[in-house]
């Protein structure tokens, strides 16, 4: 069963890869802008994932960089998201804004969440 996990796991990451989508074009003040809210997001993922290779494709279609930090390899990383997560699952996607720490899960969630950092409030 490892070795058909770590198969599948080659799999997604070789298709991802072949089928990278393109960023969105921006000014490079709006892509500046865009950096700045980004800065305080971190994606803690599983690298051969598939909702976080979702969670990925999505942020790189926006266009947005994101910190990404694998639970599965580093133990620090892992024990974060524990401790202040909650939980271990990935995605999860941390949000700290004006002092204030969020944990959003579910892919779709995160997805969405993303999509929506461009829109004005």
């Amino acid at each position: 069963m490892k070795l058909i996990r770590w198969l599948l796991g080659r799999l997604i990451l070789l298709f991802d890869f072949i089928f990278t989508p393109r960023s969105k074009k921006r000014s490079t003040q709006a892509q500046q802008q865009l950096d700045n809210i980004t800065q305080n997001l971190k994606l803690y993922q599983f690298k051969a994932c598939p909702f976080c290779v979702k969670v990925r494709r999505a942020a790189k279609r926006e266009g947005l960089k994101l910190e990404t930090r694998d639970a599965k390899d580093n133990t620090t990383y892992r024990q974060e998201l524990l401790e202040q997560g909650g939980k271990v699952k990935v995605p999860c996607l941390r949000i700290e804004e004006q002092g204030q720490v969020t944990w959003l899960y579910e892919s779709s969630d995160i997805v969405s969440y993303l999509q929506r950092l461009e829109q004005p409030a």
